[in-house]
Protein backbone atom coordinates (compact mmCIF):
# COMPACT_ATOMS: atom_id res chain seq x y z
CA UNK A 1 0.00 0.00 0.00
CA UNK A 2 1.01 3.31 -0.98
CA UNK A 3 1.99 5.78 1.49
CA UNK A 4 2.64 8.73 -1.07
CA UNK A 5 1.02 10.49 -3.85
CA UNK A 6 -0.17 8.49 -6.63
CA UNK A 7 2.13 9.01 -9.56
CA UNK A 8 0.26 6.71 -11.88
CA UNK A 9 -2.89 9.18 -11.68
CA UNK A 10 -0.82 11.55 -14.22
CA UNK A 11 -0.30 10.72 -17.47
CA UNK A 12 3.27 11.80 -18.13
CA UNK A 13 4.84 10.13 -21.08
CA UNK A 14 7.14 7.14 -19.72
CA UNK A 15 10.14 7.70 -19.91
CA UNK A 16 12.28 4.60 -22.03
CA UNK A 17 14.81 2.74 -20.48
CA UNK A 18 18.12 1.12 -21.48
CA UNK A 19 19.97 -1.48 -19.56
CA UNK A 20 23.08 0.89 -19.19
CA UNK A 21 25.80 -1.13 -19.68
CA UNK A 22 27.43 1.43 -22.21
CA UNK A 23 27.78 5.03 -21.82
CA UNK A 24 25.38 6.39 -24.25
CA UNK A 25 23.48 10.07 -25.22
CA UNK A 26 20.23 10.53 -24.65
CA UNK A 27 19.16 9.68 -27.77
CA UNK A 28 19.89 6.30 -27.49
CA UNK A 29 18.41 6.99 -24.39
CA UNK A 30 14.79 7.62 -25.91
CA UNK A 31 15.27 5.06 -28.67
CA UNK A 32 12.97 2.24 -27.16
CA UNK A 33 12.31 0.02 -25.01
CA UNK A 34 14.54 -2.32 -23.49
CA UNK A 35 14.24 -6.03 -22.78
CA UNK A 36 13.71 -6.77 -19.41
CA UNK A 37 14.12 -10.78 -18.45
CA UNK A 38 11.03 -11.60 -16.83
CA UNK A 39 13.26 -12.96 -14.14
CA UNK A 40 13.35 -9.00 -13.15
CA UNK A 41 10.13 -9.04 -11.17
CA UNK A 42 11.28 -6.85 -8.00
CA UNK A 43 12.98 -3.17 -8.32
CA UNK A 44 14.34 -0.24 -6.23
CA UNK A 45 14.65 3.18 -8.10
CA UNK A 46 16.22 5.94 -7.23
CA UNK A 47 15.95 9.70 -7.79
CA UNK A 48 19.80 10.58 -7.95
CA UNK A 49 20.19 13.51 -6.17
CA UNK A 50 23.66 15.72 -4.70
CA UNK A 51 22.39 15.46 -1.25
CA UNK A 52 18.89 13.88 -1.30
CA UNK A 53 18.25 10.37 -2.89
CA UNK A 54 14.84 9.99 -3.49
CA UNK A 55 13.75 5.45 -3.17
CA UNK A 56 11.11 3.43 -4.23
CA UNK A 57 10.30 0.32 -4.65
CA UNK A 58 7.99 -1.68 -7.09
CA UNK A 59 7.35 -4.82 -8.77
CA UNK A 60 6.55 -6.18 -12.02
CA UNK A 61 3.31 -7.71 -11.10
CA UNK A 62 1.44 -4.64 -10.35
CA UNK A 63 3.06 -2.23 -12.31
CA UNK A 64 3.02 -0.13 -9.32
CA UNK A 65 5.56 1.55 -6.99
CA UNK A 66 5.43 2.76 -3.76
CA UNK A 67 7.65 5.50 -1.72
CA UNK A 68 10.54 4.67 0.59
CA UNK A 69 12.47 7.07 2.70
CA UNK A 70 14.97 9.53 1.38
CA UNK A 71 18.51 8.99 1.36
CA UNK A 72 19.93 11.85 2.50
CA UNK A 73 23.42 11.65 1.79
CA UNK A 74 26.07 12.37 -0.39
CA UNK A 75 29.44 11.05 -1.87
CA UNK A 76 30.69 7.61 -0.49
CA UNK A 77 27.72 7.62 2.28
CA UNK A 78 25.25 7.98 -0.22
CA UNK A 79 26.42 5.08 -1.95
CA UNK A 80 26.91 3.10 1.34
CA UNK A 81 23.18 4.14 2.20
CA UNK A 82 21.95 3.11 -0.88
CA UNK A 83 24.11 -0.58 -1.14
CA UNK A 84 22.10 -0.98 2.29
CA UNK A 85 18.69 -0.54 1.35
CA UNK A 86 19.61 -3.09 -1.74
CA UNK A 87 20.37 -5.66 1.18
CA UNK A 88 17.46 -4.96 2.87
CA UNK A 89 15.06 -5.37 -0.12
CA UNK A 90 16.99 -7.82 -2.35
CA UNK A 91 15.80 -6.03 -5.40
CA UNK A 92 16.42 -7.96 -9.15
CA UNK A 93 17.05 -4.73 -10.58
CA UNK A 94 17.72 -1.35 -9.95
CA UNK A 95 16.46 1.31 -12.00
CA UNK A 96 18.12 5.09 -12.01
CA UNK A 97 16.38 8.37 -13.29
CA UNK A 98 19.11 10.30 -15.57
CA UNK A 99 17.67 14.08 -15.79
CA UNK A 100 18.26 15.82 -19.51
CA UNK A 101 17.68 18.89 -20.19
CA UNK A 102 14.29 19.61 -22.03
CA UNK A 103 15.20 19.38 -25.52
CA UNK A 104 17.18 15.74 -24.07
CA UNK A 105 20.69 17.50 -24.43
CA UNK A 106 22.77 15.97 -21.51
CA UNK A 107 23.99 18.47 -18.82
CA UNK A 108 26.50 18.06 -15.60
CA UNK A 109 23.99 16.22 -13.77
CA UNK A 110 23.17 13.54 -16.37
CA UNK A 111 26.98 12.77 -16.48
CA UNK A 112 26.51 12.52 -12.52
CA UNK A 113 23.70 10.20 -12.78
CA UNK A 114 25.91 7.70 -15.18
CA UNK A 115 27.98 7.84 -12.53
CA UNK A 116 26.56 6.72 -9.79
CA UNK A 117 24.21 3.80 -11.80
CA UNK A 118 27.74 2.62 -13.04
CA UNK A 119 28.61 2.67 -9.12
CA UNK A 120 25.97 0.82 -8.13
CA UNK A 121 26.39 -1.57 -11.34
CA UNK A 122 29.84 -2.14 -9.59
CA UNK A 123 28.97 -2.51 -6.10
CA UNK A 124 25.76 -4.33 -6.49
CA UNK A 125 26.52 -6.51 -9.22
CA UNK A 126 22.96 -6.05 -10.27
CA UNK A 127 21.30 -4.80 -13.76
CA UNK A 128 20.87 -1.18 -13.61
CA UNK A 129 18.97 0.62 -15.84
CA UNK A 130 18.61 3.90 -17.08
CA UNK A 131 15.72 6.06 -17.32
CA UNK A 132 14.97 10.05 -18.70
CA UNK A 133 13.31 11.59 -15.94
CA UNK A 134 12.69 14.97 -17.02
CA UNK A 135 9.87 16.60 -15.03
CA UNK A 136 9.58 13.83 -12.54
CA UNK A 137 10.39 15.89 -9.69
CA UNK A 138 8.13 18.58 -11.37
CA UNK A 139 5.39 16.37 -11.45
CA UNK A 140 5.73 15.25 -7.67
CA UNK A 141 5.54 18.78 -6.50
CA UNK A 142 2.40 19.50 -8.49
CA UNK A 143 0.89 16.34 -6.70
CA UNK A 144 1.91 17.86 -3.83
CA UNK A 145 4.12 15.47 -2.46
CA UNK A 146 5.83 15.82 1.21
CA UNK A 147 9.09 13.97 0.29
CA UNK A 148 9.23 14.95 -3.53
CA UNK A 149 12.44 12.53 -4.07
CA UNK A 150 10.67 9.80 -2.98
CA UNK A 151 7.48 10.83 -5.05
CA UNK A 152 9.69 11.03 -7.96
CA UNK A 153 11.39 8.17 -7.23
CA UNK A 154 7.91 6.44 -7.43
CA UNK A 155 7.29 8.31 -10.98
CA UNK A 156 10.23 7.30 -12.90
CA UNK A 157 9.17 3.70 -11.57
CA UNK A 158 6.05 3.35 -12.61
CA UNK A 159 6.97 5.14 -16.20
CA UNK A 160 9.81 2.12 -16.60
CA UNK A 161 7.18 -0.98 -14.78
CA UNK A 162 4.41 0.47 -17.46
CA UNK A 163 7.19 0.50 -20.51
CA UNK A 164 7.24 -3.62 -19.82
CA UNK A 165 5.33 -5.75 -21.25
Amino acid sequence: MSTGPNPSATQATPPVAKPAAKSMGPSANLAGPVDVPARHQLFLALDFGLKRTGVASGNRITHSASPQSTIQASGEAQLQAVVKRVKEWQPDALVVGVPFHPDGAAHKNTQLARKFANQLRQRTQLTVYEVDERYSTTEAHSLGAADADAASACIILEQFLRSLP
